[in-house]
């Protein structure tokens, strides 16, 4: 009978240590999952120290994690949905100013859907990136562009890129398509 207690227990024991280190181990993968792009720019921007990029990571799930975003009424989507429209044709004659003014208008959705404003930019795309990671660098592209940073083909790319986020952040009906637009310029979605 004790050998058998002994057996139990050192089984017991070996499944305890196999759980932890595969949970400690896991932590990064379950990141790495969670964020995607947005992970590999975190451990880039911590020089590949991957334990720093990920106890980054964690807390922002921590701090932003519990966030709600609200839902728009279908008239106020229906006005994001115009003026970004209008950022997209003034982008022929004026990129500078049309992307000055996806930036405003991105910071504005976010800030209407629940995201914080916090102290700027960083900590609201903190705070997208833990629920819409695959579609937060867009947005900061479109921000580097406002500060001058790149041409007009880098500008444009940003702003066609920003716009997945844009969709994801105007809640589109379940039945209708993210990348759909209710609002049609000349016989083409905007």
């Amino acid at each position: 009978m004790t050998t058998v207690v002994i057996i139990v227990a050192v089984v017991l024991l070996a499944a305890l240590g196999y759980f932890l280190v595969r949970r400690r181990t896991d932590g990064g993968h379950g990141l790495r999952r969670r964020f995607g792009p947005e992970y590999d720019r975190t451990v880039e921007r911590h020089n590949g120290d991957t334990k720093a990029a990920e106890h980054e990571l964690a807390e922002r799930v921590k701090l932003h994690g519990h966030l709600e975003e609200r839902p728009l009424p279908p008239e106020v989507r229906e006005g994001y949905t115009d003026r970004w429209a209008a950022v997209q044709e003034q982008f022929i004659d004026s990129p500078t100013e049309a992307i000055a003014q996806a930036d405003a208008l991105l910071a504005q959705l976010a800030r209407d859907r629940g995201f914080p404003d916090g102290a700027g930019f960083e900590e609201q795309t903190a705070a997208l990136s833990v629920h819409h990671a695959e579609h937060v660098d867009g947005y900061r592209k479109v921000h580097t562009a406002v500060r001058g940073q790149g041409g007009t083909e880098d500008m444009r790319k940003a702003l066609i890129e920003s716009r997945a986020l844009f969709d994801v952040l105007l809640g589109h009906a379940p039945d209708e398509p993210a990348h759909a637009s209710r609002h049609r310029t000349n016989g083409r979605t905007a």
